[in-house]
């Protein structure tokens, strides 16, 4: 086990309540904040439709793009409703990814405050624009955007990718961690990510909240894990490998307890810790 890892015994792993109260509350404000475009477009769209006494009077309104043939006498609200529900589904679909979207960037939080703290340089690649960029002055708000690290550290060069198909996995992985730079992602096959001996340590995040959902996270991402180890090995690779959840219960703290303790895993970190999740990330930082 990592000698500066802050887990003594199981129990330490596992998720208070009081921090799976704070992710529900967590989880909830976000998805109140997504709804609200929703509701002001709703507001609006039932603005405009009062220009009209009959559905075919709005047929003639260039603003709104909707469909009036089957609405009936209370055609405004029938509309608004029906808007409302259209956009409560894609809300929905948003809304199922959102606490794996929220663990991601509490992870990457954490890992820029430990180069922050330690006043080490890296670049990172914007999601939106797929561009990597320097380390800004101000970097507030870019775990929203990151999907990979870049960093140099004791004379070695990493990168941290996210979400990709591990070719020798042939799966995607959540956190790859590869010696390399910028440079060697390069397009098709000779891209690093095609280089088993580039790895150096490859993990499992799950960001959901929800203990009834916990031991299926653990499976999947044990499974996951399990994976990783037995391609490499099939290649005589060792890469490191670690696991984050956000969700621990007592039994599967066991089992990932026992991992530690026998080697099998490198790492682990409650999210929901602040000195693990800081812990976890320093160890990344220097790996």
């Amino acid at each position: 086990m990592h000698p500066y890892m802050p887990i003594s015994v199981a129990g330490d792993l596992v998720t208070t309540k009081e921090k799976i109260d704070a992710g529900f509350i967590a989880l909830s404000l976000e998805k109140n904040y997504m709804a609200v475009p929703y509701i002001e477009e709703a507001k609006t769209l039932k603005y405009l439709c009062r220009r009209g006494t009959k559905p075919e009077d709005l047929l003639g309104v260039k603003d709104i793009r909707v469909d009036l043939s089957t609405a009936g006498d209370d055609f405004i609200d029938e509309l608004v409703y029906r808007y409302l529900l259209t956009k409560g589904d894609a809300l929905g679909g948003k809304a199922r990814n959102l606490a794996g979207v929220l663990g991601e960037k509490k992870f990457l939080r954490s890992l820029l405050s430990v180069f922050n703290l330690s006043g080490n340089d890296y670049q990172w690649k914007d999601d939106d624009t797929d561009a990597w960029l320097a380390r800004p002055q101000d970097d507030t708000g870019i775990e929203k955007r990151i999907n990979g690290l870049s960093w140099s550290k004791n004379r070695s060069k990493r990168l941290l990718i996210m979400n990709i198909t591990v070719p020798v996995v042939k799966k995607n992985v959540d956190l790859s961690i590869l010696d390399g730079t910028v440079d060697d992602l390069k397009k098709g096959k000779h891209s690093i990510i095609h280089n088993i001996d580039a790895y150096v340590a490859l993990g499992e995040l799950k960001g959901g909240i929800d203990p009834a959902g916990a031991d299926e996270h653990w499976k999947t991402a044990n499974s996951a894990v399990e994976r990783i180890r037995k391609s490499f090995s099939k290649k005589k690779k060792k890469p490191q490998t670690f696991f984050i959840g956000a969700a621990i219960e007592n039994s599967m703290a066991s089992e990932i307890f026992k991992q530690l303790r026998n080697g099998s895993l490198n790492n682990a970190a409650n999210l929901t810790n602040d000195e693990q999740l800081a812990s976890i990330c320093e160890w990344i930082l220097n790996l």
